[in-house]
């Protein structure tokens, strides 16, 4: 089973590494990407805060951090326990065209994390959250289209990022 996903995974990354935009649009496209990185959250955050009030905003903002702290550990466990290779490792048909965070691929922290924070505010505000949820989704394809990521750790790294906001918000909700 292991095999034929990693079969699965190696043609899926082969096949969108190899068939790129312009250079314009994957500049703009790798620009995206890294806003992934968390350059994005203080504006999303500001924006979320001048639309709800500080009142109702100060909840938002500890559900979606402790969403993160859990979604932080699960990731350091899963990975450092998995071990698995970056496409561009493992295969000298696909190369990164962006910076990986670190050296293991699965899961996709990048996915995993936004998401947990992304749900949580989805979860309070769903007028302004719904944009949340689609930024990590489409941050993760485009880490697969980029070499650093197999599709299946963007897959997992969704289920582990709303796992991680439902442990956190139970977390939150027994203490609070």
């Amino acid at each position: 089973m292991l095999k034929k996903i990693a079969d699965f995974d190696n043609r899926v990354s082969v096949y969108w590494t190899n068939r790129h935009f312009s250079e314009r649009v994957n500049g703009w496209l790798k620009f995206y990407v890294r806003l992934g990185d968390g350059y994005i959250w203080a504006a999303f955050a500001l924006f979320v805060f001048l639309k709800v009030g500080w009142d109702r905003f100060l909840p938002i903002l500890w559900q979606a951090l402790m969403a993160l702290a859990v979604s932080l550990v699960l990731y350091e466990v899963v990975k450092l326990n998995t071990k698995r290779p970056r496409p561009f490792a493992a295969n000298p048909q696909i190369k990164a065209e962006v910076p990986p965070l670190d050296k293991y691929s699965f899961p996709s922290g990048h996915t995993m994390n936004n998401l947990a924070v992304a749900s949580a505010v989805f979860f309070a505000v769903p007028q302004y959250g719904w944009l949340m949820i689609l930024l990590p989704l489409t941050w993760g394809l485009l880490r697969v289209y980029f070499g650093v990521h197999w599709l299946t750790d963007i897959l997992c790294g969704f289920v582990l990022g709303i796992l991680s906001f439902v442990i956190g918000h139970l977390i939150w909700i027994t203490i609070f």
